[in-house]
């Protein structure tokens, strides 16, 4: 920001110091341009011609320079055929004169005389009483001018150096006084990172503010997710303890039946470190602002499995192509697989899945079945990790308890109703829109 802003004001400094040295150098040389004409038009004005043909003043120039030999300051009024008429300054030099004529002011710049650049202002003039075509020319060094313009340029040159300095001094300390409470917010974060305080403080200057909202919100989703982590661990250490314990106090008395109830055991631990993985997964998956996925998509891909699994079942598909949900594909191909399966295994033979978005931003996915249904008063339970209303077909009880948990992390819902359609178990997933 110093750089830039360092840069920036040297940029309109050299711009600004530029312009104005033009205009005041301008000035100072029509200002010395219009003193030589004054008194051009004053030697005119009070010249006249004698009695033997030539110009002479009927007043002295009012200037003493003109008697002063090598003055600085110049006068001659030449003629085509006359005399020249110099001032006594010139001493033993001349002003060129040029052949061109000047029936208007000309002024221009000449270097003639060694080591003294001279301003010459020069006319020709009628006078009355004569036919000669008289030049009347005045110079002046310009070493007064030119010391002016160098004194101007000095003056500025330090001036814009004092102001482009005091700008980039103020510039920093704006920044490294508007910046403080950025150094404040680093301070805050590194006691959070050390233990010494919980949360950054609100005392901020406003422009700081959703800064200051969005860290604490984060460090409080932080604290969230390990929170969620620990419980987890803790319940996968749970949901583990009790079949390692049928396994090793099976193992111990050495019963028969070993081999069996390692493997149902296995299958029951598979089943939770499924669980906790898929939820772990989507927890991990749910900061992606790029999740997203096509529902029917995934319903497809979920019926060709269901049907190779269940060939005797139908699933007809209907809605929405092109709904999309904020989802993960792979945890939305797992919680649809759960449902569909599910409707499969327990329904008639007959499976409806409909995509439809809804007016409150999500994408509802219902999948119906043609099965026995599930009475009102059962259908909580059944989102209880383990829990299972018909123990004759083989599984674990823990689809839907995946589903309802994988959907609640994506900010969804499972609802379970009855279909009006075929009668039996109507499941509502809803997503959000992505």
């Amino acid at each position: 920001m110093i750089g830039v802003a360092a840069l920036w004001i040297g940029v309109l400094l050299l711009i600004g110091g530029f312009a104005l040295d033009r205009v005041l150098s301008r000035s100072i040389g029509e200002n010395f341009d219009s003193q030589l004409t004054y008194v051009l038009n004053a030697m005119v004005a009070a010249s006249e011609i004698g009695p033997d043909g030539e110009v002479r003043f009927n007043r002295p120039p009012a200037d003493q320079r003109f008697l002063e030999p090598y003055s600085g300051l110049y006068f001659q009024v030449s003629g085509a055929s006359a005399d020249t008429f110099p001032s006594r300054s010139l001493w033993d030099r001349r002003l060129q004169v040029g052949v061109h004529i000047d029936i208007h002011l000309h002024e221009y710049d000449s270097d003639e005389f060694a080591n003294e650049p001279l301003r010459v202002a020069e006319r020709d003039v009628l006078l009355p009483g004569s036919k000669v075509r008289w030049r009347f020319q005045v110079a002046q060094s310009r070493e007064t001018i030119d010391a002016q313009i160098q004194a101007l340029r000095v003056t500025l040159l330090w001036s814009f150096l004092a102001l482009g300095a005091g700008l980039v001094v103020l510039a920093a300390l704006q920044a490294f006084y508007g910046l403080s409470p950025l150094r404040r917010v680093r301070r805050e974060l590194i006691a959070i990172r050390s233990a010494r305080q919980e949360r950054i403080g609100e005392d901020y200057p406003r422009e700081i503010h959703p800064l200051v909202h969005e860290l604490n919100a984060l460090l409080a989703h932080s604290e969230e997710q390990a929170e969620e982590a620990r419980r987890h661990a803790g319940n996968l250490a749970h949901a583990l303890k009790t079949p390692l314990t049928v396994i090793t106090n099976a193992a111990t008395a050495h019963a028969p039946d070993l081999s069996d109830t390692v493997i149902r055991e296995s299958l029951v631990m598979r089943r939770q470190v499924d669980h906790h993985l898929a939820r772990a997964r989507a927890i991990g998956r749910r900061a992606s602002a790029q999740a997203r996925a096509t529902a029917w998509d995934s319903v497809e891909a979920v019926e060709r499995a269901v049907s190779r699994l269940y060939p005797d079942v139908t699933v007809d598909i209907a809605g929405d192509h092109a709904a999309c949900v904020r989802v993960e594909r792979q945890d939305l191909d797992e919680m649809l697989g759960n449902l569909v399966e599910n409707a499969a295994k327990y329904g008639g033979g007959r499976v409806f899945v409909t995509v439809e978005p809804a007016h409150d931003g999500t994408v509802e996915i219902l999948i119906e079945d043609d099965g026995t249904g599930i009475p009102e008063a059962d259908r909580q339970v059944l989102f209880a990790r383990g829990a299972r209303l018909d123990t004759d077909k083989p599984g674990t009880g823990l689809g839907l308890a995946i589903v309802r948990d994988v959907a609640q992390i994506y900010g969804g819902s499972v609802a379970l109703d009855e279909s009006e359609d075929l009668g039996g178990l109507l499941v509502t997933l809803s997503l959000p829109a992505a």
